[in-house]
């Protein structure tokens, strides 16, 4: 397992900068203390979702008779859909539904969901995360993989407790600019991960 390779593929699908916006308008009512228990339970949620993922994911596609190379095709589309999106600079579309938004403007807590998932870490996050541990060999590169999730959780939580200033320096189209930058990123790691899923069924 390549470890920046991991880092850079899961920074770029979580893309935090692109949940800026979404998290400035859920939390514009809240406190400021509120503001920063939210901050710092969406970095743990993201940490956790790929803690789990990582460690757990494989054994979960094995009870549904799920194989990984079924999981690169799909997951890899699933990317490649989210990647589409953040072209056009609406990652929280391939995200979450207008109606799921609408919800989270009624909750009183949104760290978890819509914030965690699906915004940050969704579908797209979890199958990429569980490809990447049946890459590794050995247990300390599963937990690498955990310490990874850890140092995404963390670039979360700097950018959201840095989300205003960010917001007002980069603006709307600075925001737009980063987000095609992922999803032109994304979309090569999604194409990878289908060339090598249909390359494995082919094979079988």
């Amino acid at each position: 397992m390549d470890t920046l390779k991991a880092f850079i593929t899961l920074l770029a699908l979580i893309n935090p900068f692109g949940a800026i916006p979404m998290f400035l308008s859920l939390t514009a009512h809240q406190s400021r203390s509120q503001v920063r228990r939210t901050i710092d339970t969406a970095a743990v949620a993201t940490a956790v979702v790929i803690a789990v993922s990582a460690l757990f994911g494989q054994t979960l596609l094995g009870i549904f008779g799920i194989s990984i190379a079924s999981l690169q095709v799909g997951g890899g589309v699933l990317l490649f859909l989210i990647a589409l999106n953040m072209f056009n600079a609406e990652p929280g579309r391939a995200r979450s539904t207008p109606e799921e938004a609408h919800e989270a403007a009624e909750r009183s807590s949104i760290a978890v969901v819509p914030l965690t998932i699906p915004l940050l870490a969704g579908p797209g996050t979890m199958s990429s995360v569980i490809i990447l541990s049946e890459r590794a060999r050995h247990w300390w590169q599963l937990a690498l993989l955990v310490l990874i999730g850890m140092a995404i959780g963390a670039a979360v939580w700097a950018t959201l407790r840095l989300a205003g200033p960010i917001s007002r320096l980069a603006g709307q189209t600075g925001l737009n600019i980063m987000t095609r930058v992922m999803g032109l990123v994304l979309a090569a790691l999604a194409v990878e991960f289908i060339a090598n899923g249909v390359r494995t069924l082919v094979h079988a």
